[in-house]
């Protein structure tokens, strides 16, 4: 049975999430004159960092000042906005969606921009200078601490490749091997980094030096302290597709995490149903995020518009009166 909705819930798209990716698409399509619901739970994933970077025309800005303009923006298109977690979301001919605080939405499409979570390594003192001296993207944050003594926390293998990249901001480089086996690096690891001048360190991490809330040392299990002034860390990302799962969407495994399958313009393998930013993939920088918000935007009213237009031929076919004819046949 379908159920019964309130029309002022029902909306041609619903959004979920409110970064970049979301706010671009729901800007575009309130451009477009189309029925715009941003459902925003708050959870920015670079809510911990004082400005964002490599935004042209926006390099600089405090992320909480760009997410507020775009915000404002949108409301200049009527797209509505509230804050709220969604919790559910299924169809029933078009998506349901369910709010924390009760509401249940009817929209003809969904975007999924709800992003990732980073779980950081439970090293104490990392979580709380998160965003400030310990860092984990040098092309967000390389510039704002070049030239000092660098750490790079290893996590894996993979951090080699981490300390060999920041070796371009800094050539004062640790790489701390923390719970990583030496034996763990290949030969060429190992060639790369001499070769970079990247110091390699054994020994777990105990802990960070702070003094006069700047980094100024990383402290080892031994007791042993190497003065650094800011540390590079690698979280393992979380990606947030529990909805996507929910709704039925196929996702692929990266080194990174699941994310879903989405072709060149975001939609995903549920008709309907598209990702963008870092719910579609983990490398989303702030501005690509917005970038790929803004194609499924353009993309999701080409698809409304044509689906529209496909209903009102099939309607005008089935009133045609019956037995009329047209052209030469009928002379």
């Amino acid at each position: 049975m379908t159920e019964k909705h309130d029309p002022t819930d029902a909306y041609e798209v619903i959004v979920i999430g409110g970064g970049a990716a979301g706010l671009s698409a729901a800007l575009v399509l309130g451009r477009a004159r189309r029925r715009t619901l941003v459902v925003d739970a708050g959870e920015p994933r670079n809510a911990p960092a004082a400005h964002l970077q490599g935004f042209l025309s926006r390099d600089g800005m405090p992320p909480a000042a760009f997410l507020a303009v775009g915000r404002e923006e949108i409301a200049r298109y009527g797209v509505d906005l509230v804050r709220d977690r969604v919790v559910d979301a299924r169809r029933d001919g078009d998506f349901l969606v369910t709010l924390d605080g009760g509401r249940t939405l009817r929209a003809r499409q969904l975007v999924v921009a709800t992003g990732l979570k980073d779980e950081l390594p439970p090293v104490p003192g990392v979580a709380e200078r998160f965003g400030r001296d310990v860092l984990h993207c040098p092309y967000c944050h390389g510039w704002e601490v070049r030239d000092q003594a660098f750490g790079v926390l290893a996590a894996g293998a993979l951090s080699v490749h981490q300390a060999l990249m920041v070796i371009q901001w800094s050539k004062d480089v640790t790489l701390f091997l923390h719970r990583v086996d030496e034996a763990e690096l290949s030969d060429l690891d190992l060639r790369r980094l001499a070769a970079a001048g990247v110091a390699v360190v054994p020994g777990e991490v105990a802990g960070l030096v702070v003094d006069d809330d700047r980094l100024t040392g990383v402290r080892l299990a031994d007791g042993s302290v190497h003065a650094r002034e800011a540390l590079f860390v690698a979280p393992r990302a979380v990606p947030r597709t529990g909805l996507l799962e929910r709704l039925g969407a196929e996702l692929r495994e990266t080194p990174f995490g699941s994310y879903p399958v989405v072709d060149e313009r975001g939609l995903t393998t549920v008709p309907g149903l598209w990702a963008a930013g870092n719910a579609s993939g983990f490398a989303e920088q702030v501005v690509n995020a917005a970038s790929r918000g803004y194609r499924a935007g353009a993309a999701i009213n080409g698809e409304l518009l044509m689906a529209d237009l496909d209903a009102a031929v099939s309607a005008a076919g089935r009133e045609e009166p019956e037995g009329a004819t047209t052209g030469a046949a009928g002379v």
